[in-house]
């Protein structure tokens, strides 16, 4: 299998909702005018907490400053595992489940602190600028390992990259068991022709920047907001669209426009964390795909600037290891 450490360095950045007004005109910008920009790698994510947006650093460059933005420190590099040339692994599994063996157990034990975000067309695997040299010397003997150029694919060398680094070699910890949370919800993961973009335009700015809540107007209580949560992920990378909506958002787009697999998979959430997870703590993804990987489960996996999420078919159920390992916070 290959692995590409791909041209983007990207940061990963928090609005919070009382704060998104003042950032409403670069989001519509870097959403609906890419040809204004020089940004190719750009997603934005709402949890019910705030929104994650992972953007290069051409598109941060829209992001002024702001009480209302937090920005995590470290420049993130996208990695993205391609086998067969760009078949699909043999593996029944799809999404990080595919990838939980051969890149994200690995990384963990050698405590790379890992951020996923699954779309509708790969996986990508975020790590540090700083950690390359050691994601490198971990995973060179399973991947031919690319580093993408001006558009061009150049292998790396170990002796490119590690001047005298090598794994960290500390002892395996026992990473902490964090609560989850399984909402209601059912969810797609879905694409859309960017073509066909401004077709869906006032509908996508209503989803993103005025609903509130799954089932606005609702009457609802505590114990129903945790029963379904607000989640809408919007990527476009590299020309390409993918989006993550719960059912009820779905209805509010032209059925003929989003297209989904063959199958109509519906996914269900397993949201990770009792409290804000933070960026240095390693073994997060492991700790959930590792499991579903044994189980042969498809998943896909987006972290947030606060929690981490995985949705799961809702034709799978979670494997044993899981549900002795998690709590389901309730």
């Amino acid at each position: 299998m290959d692995l590409h450490i791909l041209d983007h360095r990207l940061r990963v950045t928090s609005i919070s909702k009382n704060g998104l007004v003042n950032f409403t005109h670069p989001l519509i910008k870097l959403i609906f005018l890419r040809n204004r920009t020089r940004c190719k790698f750009f997603s934005l994510t709402e949890t019910p907490e705030n929104y994650t947006v992972v953007l290069d650093e051409e598109g941060f460059k829209e992001l002024q400053p702001s009480e209302h933005l937090q920005v995590e420190s470290s420049v993130w590099l996208p990695l993205n595992v391609v086998s067969n040339g760009n078949a699909s692994s043999s593996s029944q599994a799809v999404g990080v489940t595919k990838i939980a063996k051969s890149v994200i157990a690995p990384l963990a034990q050698q405590h790379v602190s890992v951020f996923m975000l699954s779309t509708y067309q790969t996986d990508f695997i975020l790590v540090r600028e700083k950690d390359l040299s050691v994601v490198i010397s971990t995973l060179e003997e399973e991947f031919n390992i690319y580093r993408e150029v001006g558009g061009e694919s150049v292998p790396v060398h170990c002796q490119d990259v590690h001047n005298g680094l090598q794994k960290n070699g500390k002892e395996a910890i026992q990473p902490t068991v964090h609560p989850v949370l399984i909402p209601q919800n059912q969810f797609c993961v879905m694409s859309l022709d960017p073509d066909t973009l401004p077709s869906i335009a006032t509908t996508l700015i209503d989803v993103l920047f005025y609903s509130s809540s799954p089932k606005e107007g609702a009457q609802s209580t505590p114990s129903q907001d945790l029963d379904c949560i607000k989640f809408f992920s919007f990527s476009l990378i590299d020309g390409y669209i993918s989006l993550v909506m719960d059912t009820e958002a779905q209805r509010q787009f032209p059925a003929d426009l989003l297209f989904t697999s063959s199958s109509g998979e519906l996914w269900r959430m397993v949201r990770i964390g009792g409290q804000p997870l933070g960026f240095d703590e390693c073994g997060i993804v492991a700790q959930i795909s590792q499991p579903l990987a044994d189980s042969d489960i498809s998943a896909y996996y987006i972290s947030t600037f606060s929690f981490d999420h995985a949705l799961v078919s809702v034709t799978s159920a979670l494997p044993h290891p899981a549900n002795e390992k998690f709590a389901k916070n309730t």
